[in-house]
């Protein structure tokens, strides 16, 4: 099978999948001529993403900074949740220094972030 080797290919064969995508629905038969190029260039489009534009795992202070944007916590009200000062939040909102397990338990039992990412694993 084929492969999409540059920008310029990608972007054009993106761009035919979202044309096929305003034709082709769930009531289109799978052996439509539409249906079945959809399926081979979206195929192509997934593999040249993941190629090129690799998901990286989050980092723990982006997620905690997130986690307090939708909870409406600030710094202080952070660390009196997990137990510790307002600057050793700021350590670990900076960077300087890493939670305890501890305190990494209670990263994520009381925001709700998955213990894998609060690990780093």
């Amino acid at each position: 099978m084929r492969v999409i080797k540059t920008e310029k290919e990608y972007e054009a064969v993106y761009s035919r999948v979202e044309e096929l995508l305003k034709v082709v629905t769930n009531k289109t038969p799978n052996d439509s001529k539409d249906f079945i190029e959809l399926d081979v260039l979206s195929d192509l489009v997934a593999d040249y993403e993941e190629a090129n534009f690799p998901v990286t795992a989050p980092n723990l202070i982006d997620v905690i900074k997130l986690r307090m944007y939708e909870l409406g916590l600030n710094q202080k009200r952070l660390s009196e949740l997990l137990g510790v000062s307002t600057s050793r939040v700021s350590e670990y909102l900076t960077g300087k220094s890493e939670p305890t397990l501890k305190v990494a338990r209670e990263i994520s039992k009381k925001l709700g972030i998955d213990a894998s990412i609060v690990l780093g694993v």
